[in-house]
């Protein structure tokens, strides 16, 4: 009975959602690597702890907590300041970050910059959706 109740409390206090989803800036490589993890730690619970972890290496790679979300409702903007400064909006909530140093901005300056993709839940899995340009056609005239 004793083994029971061990197993039984250790499921209780597991975490329900725990992934993670990533934006790699170069490709494929994988030395620069912009990931959204959220994490629910305990089953009751209906937020989850979302977290931005900055990887550039060899020279960066760190976490920074950003705020808690409904655990099946994190939606978070991806937007693109140039020079590896990184903007990341939930609602009315922003984070900037820099990944030449791995560091976080106290405000947030500037409107973000270029939208690259949202990090959001996709059927109980964190995804990043990469942001759809469109293309505007040409209506000149054809020999002008």
């Amino acid at each position: 009975m004793r083994k029971l109740l061990i197993i039984l409390t250790s499921l209780l206090l597991t975490a329900c959602v725990d992934d993670s989803a990533s934006y790699h800036v170069d490709g494929d490589n994988g030395s620069h690597v912009l990931t959204l993890h959220r994490v629910q730690k305990h089953f009751w619970s209906k937020d989850s702890d979302v977290e931005l972890i900055i990887q550039r290496l060899p020279d960066c790679l760190r976490r920074i907590p950003l705020t808690d979300m409904p655990a099946d409702d994190v939606e978070v903007e991806l937007l693109s300041g140039g020079d590896n400064v990184w903007t990341l909006r939930a609602g009315e909530e922003a984070w900037q970050v820099e990944s030449q140093t791995c560091s976080q901005y106290p405000d947030v300056k500037g409107d973000g910059g270029e939208l690259i993709g949202v990090f959001r839940v996709d059927e109980k899995k964190l995804v990043f959706e990469a942001a759809v340009l469109e293309t505007v056609p040409d209506t000149a005239p054809a020999g002008k």
